[in-house]
């Protein structure tokens, strides 16, 4: 019985060690700006359970936080099989010192770009996000939320979805943006009648629709660059 309880405690290690991520390697080669969302997570869990590896347990994790209006609480996490008190703490605690230090709000955007390099990380999805971004009257951003996840080629949202928070972000303005998991860039008819109503619902509510971004891992399409939207007018 000894042995057998020494057998297990050894396999547990030397399963817990093959696992541990090669993300962690990569991060300190290349630095953590080329990890995937997934990744980051696998490196900062560490290791999985038994019949759990680190990687399914991080995408777990994962879809939660892409669901959340907000940053979610350590019990919520504690309730995913496999992560248990300490993980939680340590999810938590690196999000919350992420929001402090580095996070987006205030940022002025200026061009598509600058909302790309907010949204890009959601580009590795395998199913589609449509992200909205609320901005101020001097198009600093309030807030950058998740509104509606997708199938695998396609997302359905409705305007009052994506006006819901900016509305209560008393946001003057909004950059709305989804990825095309299959890579191709070109927004389809689809993608143009949302942003169409989006952009009349934006009227209606005195909320500007500035641009709408199609983002991969291969960049991304500015509807106003590309003259499908009309940037606002000035007052």
């Amino acid at each position: 019985m000894i042995e057998d309880s020494l057998y297990d405690s050894a396999a547990a290690a030397a399963a817990a060690a093959a696992e541990r991520p090669a993300a962690r390697e990569r991060l300190v080669r290349e630095g953590a700006g080329s990890l995937a969302d997934g990744e980051l997570l696998s490196a900062l869990l560490g290791t999985g359970t038994r019949g759990k590896g680190v990687r399914a347990l991080a995408e777990e994790v994962l879809e939660l936080l892409d669901g959340g209006r907000a940053a979610p609480e350590a019990d919520l996490l504690r309730r995913l099989p496999g992560m248990g008190e300490a993980k939680a703490c340590a999810v938590v605690a690196a999000l919350e010192l992420g929001r402090r230090l580095y996070g987006h709000r205030d940022k002025r955007v200026s061009s598509p770009r600058d909302i790309h390099l907010l949204v890009a990380h959601w580009a590795d999805r395998k199913q589609e996000r449509f992200v909205c971004c609320s901005l101020n009257g001097a198009h600093e951003v309030l807030a950058v939320r998740v509104v509606s996840v997708g199938l695998v080629n396609r997302t359905v949202v409705h305007p009052r979805e994506v006006f819901a928070d900016p509305i209560v972000d008393r946001a003057c303005a909004v950059i709305v943006g989804h990825n095309h998991p299959s890579g191709r860039l070109e927004p389809s008819p689809e993608d143009v009648e949302i942003t169409r109503r989006l952009k009349e619902a934006g009227e209606v509510l005195g909320i500007a629709l500035l641009d709408h971004l199609v983002f991969s891992r291969e960049g991304y399409y500015s509807f106003v660059e590309h003259g499908l939207l009309e940037a606002p007018k000035a007052d």
